[in-house]
């Protein structure tokens, strides 16, 4: 990855949420193009959240996707150790800090919540911090504008850090 490290979780736009808690959202646009980046860019993202003491999820599409994410959270820095598992069932919920799920989370259960599937979730505005990360390509670049036009008809604006312009 170029340019600097993540800056999410940090302080960004609040909105106040159904329990009237602090609530920051961010869209990061990276400047290369590559899956490889966004998955990167989204491993350091989960690395700094946790750090912090924070429940993460990765939402993501595809079982090829949660792999790839998933072999690279254990290999993210050689002196990192990120606890984490894919789930792929709602009815059993993931119990590790991190999880990388192939549905939608439940916004009690995550203190952040990565973004990198097609759809966003319905109850987008009731996480506490979400980040959506999209990779400098066409389709992917749509897919984020399309969930950042969504939250904005929720009421909420996104902080964005857009890499393509450093």
């Amino acid at each position: 990855m170029q340019g600097n490290p993540p800056t999410s979780p940090e302080p960004g736009s609040a909105a106040a949420g159904a329990s009237g808690q602090s609530q920051r959202y961010w869209f990061h646009i990276l400047s290369l193009n590559t899956p490889t980046a966004r998955n990167l860019h989204t491993a350091k993202l989960v690395d700094k959240a946790w750090q912090q003491g924070d429940r993460v999820c990765i939402v993501c599409d595809t079982e090829e996707h949660a792999n790839e994410l998933d072999d690279l959270l254990w290999n993210v820095t050689p002196e990192a150790f990120i606890p984490h598992s894919i789930d792929r069932d709602p009815a059993t919920p993931c119990s590790d800090p991190v999880g990388i799920l192939l549905y939608p989370p439940v916004a009690e259960d995550w203190d952040t919540v990565i973004i990198l599937s097609a759809t966003l979730p319905a109850d987008a505005s009731q996480y506490r911090r979400l980040a959506l990360v999209a990779h400098n390509d066409p389709d992917i670049l749509n897919q984020a504008r399309g969930h950042y036009r969504q939250l904005r008809k929720l009421g909420i604006t996104a902080k964005v850090h857009d890499m393509r312009k450093r």
